[in-house]
Parts: structure tokens; sequence; C-alpha cells
């Protein structure tokens, strides 16, 4: 760092409170810290990547109350140390979309970068228990949207648990039942509800005035609608150019912000028209961002509204391209019919090679795992494995994208894209004097996804340190037991 006199630019400055150190980092970021201070945790010697400012270079981090306090070419002294030298320094990893929000789930994602895990697709139906329920007892950061699927159940008094199997999924919406419904989005919003869920390949009775409503009570909110699209797949008329049509409209015409998710299970081979879209409508004005994950298969409920008919050509699959998780087994006709009685999850594989790498590597494409619940020994990797998968498999061995370009779409842009509703993710998906410290240290050499979809509940590898708010939540590679410093990230509450 460059030592002036003092009333010289970023030299040493002398006052009343004695010497202190000024800091500069591209961008403006800066941050001023006596000489002697004392840090709580210091990481030390890492190449330090900021996707906002852009600064990728060799920094000491100095902690304290959960917060970055300083970034400096200096040393700085701290109550701990982490020798981060040849390994990344970066923002936590923010999940805009994980349906696993349990302990379990959290301890795969934490092994994976995330220090912010959000179900934004399927969300709540209740804010205030959704967050309470979680307080205090998270090894992660955590947030939820107020979601019409699980509002429509509500209303409908839907059979389902997760997804809807009944009324919800196949009745259209009476308009007592729509007052009912925007009664419980509006408070969800009042809550403080990050933004909207809405899964409508899942309610396909829902009629296209009913989602444009819906888009209405989610503009009064300034909330993004994180939307499942109605149609998947390669059939006219019911493919993922026609399901983005339909919101892209409604976004247009009512002002509210789109998220489309899972943008390559919605296009498949047709991905870079479904992006071409997404590019279009934001060069015209309009506030359109999308995610991926990056594996060639997606996973759902069987029993879903998804596979009521006409799945097999829309999708360009059939029975052998259903995978039963819970036993590995690819189904037939006669299994597919068993298994769809019993209820559970199955992974699709559908996805192109080509249609996942263009969406990795698009830069406008958020990085999101779409993980699921981990209810036994076989589920997607998904939800374990998708951030280090992009940087170990895309990133170093595909070279399908830059570093930086990696982890600005896994940090900045989800932060960006909640900011607006929720403040709370100005300080977040970034190395900055005064963000939340929820920070990544990995070895870029190394990282890489281990979770299979044969054996999917295996942790990622290269992740040496998580902090979450200043705590260390993985160490050397490995959990921390007994810390739960994980805190709701949450819009502001109604007054």
């Amino acid at each position: 760092m460059a030592k002036r006199r003092a009333g010289k630019m970023g030299g040493l400055l002398f006052g009343a409170v004695g010497m202190l150190l000024l800091a500069f980092v591209p961008g403006g970021t800066e941050s001023v810290f006596a000489q002697d201070e004392m840090f709580d945790l210091v990481i030390a010697n890492g190449r330090v990547m900021d996707p906002e400012s852009g600064l990728e270079a060799v920094r000491n981090v100095g902690i304290r109350g959960g917060k970055i306090r300083a970034i400096s070419s200096g040393a700085l002294k701290g109550k701990q140390t982490i020798d981060a030298q040849g390994l990344v320094v970066a923002p936590g990893f923010i999940d805009l979309h994980e349906h696993g929000q349990e302990p379990r789930n959290y301890q795969f994602q934490a092994h994976d970068g995330v220090t912010t895990s959000l179900e934004l697709e399927a969300g709540t139906d209740d804010v205030d228990k959704w967050y309470s329920a979680r307080e205090g007892k998270s090894l992660i950061n955590f947030g939820v949207s107020i979601g019409h699927i699980p509002v429509r159940m509500k209303v409908m008094h839907d059979p389902g648990t997760f997804l809807a199997t009944g009324d919800a999924a196949r009745r259209p919406a009476s308009a007592e039942d729509l007052a009912s419904m925007t009664e419980l989005m509006e408070k969800g919003f009042q809550r403080g509800a990050l933004a909207e869920g809405m899964g409508v390949n899942y309610t396909p009775a829902a009629s296209h005035e009913e989602i444009v409503d819906m888009f209405r009570v989610a503009a009064k909110y300034g909330a993004s609608v994180h939307v499942h699209l109605r149609h998947a797949g390669l059939k006219e008329p019911t493919t993922g150019l026609v399901g983005i049509e339909e919101v892209i409209a409604a976004a247009a015409t009512t002002g509210a912000p789109l998220h489309v998710v899972h943008i390559t299970s919605m296009g498949l081979k047709n991905t870079p028209e479904l992006m071409a879209m997404v590019k279009g409508a934001r060069e015209h004005g309009l506030d359109v961002t999308t995610e991926c994950y990056p594996y060639t298969a997606g996973s759902t409920a069987l029993q879903s509204a998804i596979f009521d008919s006409g799945w097999q050509e829309n999708m360009g699959i059939t029975f052998k391209d259903v995978q039963w998780a819970e036993t590995g087994e690819r189904l037939t006709a006669e299994t597919f019919e068993k298994y769809r009685k019993q209820g559970g999850i199955v992974v699709i594989h559908s996805i192109p090679e080509e249609a996942a790498r263009a969406a990795v590597a698009n830069p406008m494409v958020m990085v999101a795992s779409d993980g699921m619940p981990i209810t036994g020994a076989k589920v997607h990797p998904r939800g374990q494995g998708t951030f280090s998968r992009v940087l170990g498999h895309y990133v170093r061995e595909e070279k399908a994208l830059d570093l930086m370009t990696a982890l600005k779409k896994m940090t900045l842009m989800p932060a960006q894209r909640l900011e607006k509703r929720a403040p709370v993710f100005k300080d977040k998906g970034r190395i900055r004097a005064g963000a939340d410290a929820d920070i990544t240290v990995f070895d870029p050499n190394t990282v890489i996804d281990k979770a299979t979809y044969e054996q999917p509940l295996q942790y990622s590898e290269g992740m040496q340190f998580v902090l979450v708010n200043g705590v260390p939540v993985v160490k050397d590679g490995k959990l921390v037991d007994g810390v739960f410093p994980g805190r709701a990230a949450r819009a502001p509450i109604a007054q």
C-alpha cells in the first residue's frame, strides 16, 4: 500500500484518533482503519476477487462484528488469521433457487461455497412461520418468497405437500379464489417476502388472467417474480418459447420484474432461443433475468401435473430417460405408473450438453442450483455440487468462461436481482469495506463437484474456508460443528 504524508491522497492520516491507514482498491472501494487496529479475523495473502469493483489482487481482509472492515495490501492484525496464500477469496455464493431449506441441505451447500440459500421459485404461504422456523438454527443465511403454488394450494385445500396434486393443479380459480390468493400474496409481501414464486407448469389450470393478476401484486411491492414457465419442451404450441412469451408479456404490462428459473430445462435444445428472448427484452428496457444449473438433467415430483399427458413427445424423451431417484433405476411404462401412484422424486435426463454449456457460459445467466430436499440416499446432485461444478468443470476444465465472470454470476448478480426489494442484499455478493463477511475461500486448482447421479450425497472439494457473517462454517475443508451464524435475508416488514 502506497504511503504518503497527511494531506496527500492515499497516505497516512494523522489526527486526534492517532495514526490511520487508508487502503484503496479499484472501483472506488476503500477502507480506513487504525494502524494498530485488531480485527476478529484476518484472511491473509489471498487472491481477492470482487466482481463489483473488478479487484483481482493479493490482499488482506480484516473482519470484525460480522462485517468486512478492511481490505489492504499491508499486514493486518487479527485475533485469528487464515492464511489464504494460493487461494481465491470471493464473496459467498448466493443461491436463488434451493428447495432444500433444511440443516442437512445447508451442510452440503456450505461445502459448495454457498453462504445464502433462498427458496424463491416455490416459496411459502406463511412468511413469518417460515422464517421463525430457521431463526438461530441455521448454518447459512436463508430467505423465501411468497409462493403462488402454496398459496393456491392453501386456498383450494389441495392435498399435496410440496407441489399441487389436486384442485390447485387442475381446477380454474373462481373470483373468490382469486380474491383470497391476492390477500395472501399481499400479506406475504407485507411480512418481508423477498420475491414472488410461481410455477405455472405445476398449476396448468391457472389462467393467463390469473398469472397477470399475480404479476400485478408483485409489481405493487416492487418484487421480482421467479417463474417456472407454463411450458417446457419442443412441441408447438407448448414449447418453452411459448411459456416465456407469456411471462414477458405479463412483466411488460404490469411492470413487475421477471426472473425465469432454470432456463435450460425449459428450453432444452431451444435454450439459445429462450436466452435470446431474455436478452431482447432487456435491450428494450424490461427488467428480465434468468438462471441455470450446470447439469443435463432436471428433477421433480413424478406425481406432479408435468407428467399428466404428452410429456414424452414434448420433451423429446421416453420412460428410459426418467430415473427413479430412490433406487436409481430407469423407468418403464409399468414402473412409471407404479411410482406415479406412490409419489416421489425423479431425475429427468432431457437437457442437451450444448444447451447446458451455452447457458453456463452466457454472462447474462446467473447460476442457481434448484436443489431438492434430502429425504433419502438418492437425490439430484445439483443441490450438492452446482457451484463447484461450474468452477471446476466449466471454468477450469472446459474453459467455457473465465473465473471472474463465473463468480459474478454466483454473487453480485443474484444480490443485484434482489437488492431493490430487499436492501440487505446491497451488502452481499461483494468484497468491500462495510459488506457482510459472507466469504468463500477456495482453491481454483482443485475445486470440483463430487456428487453424481449414482452417489449424490458427496461434498464438493476445494472449498477451504466458508464464512457466514464472519463466522467460519467450513474450516480447512471441513464443516465446523455447533455454529449457527446464518441470518434471515428478508425484505422490510410493513409497519
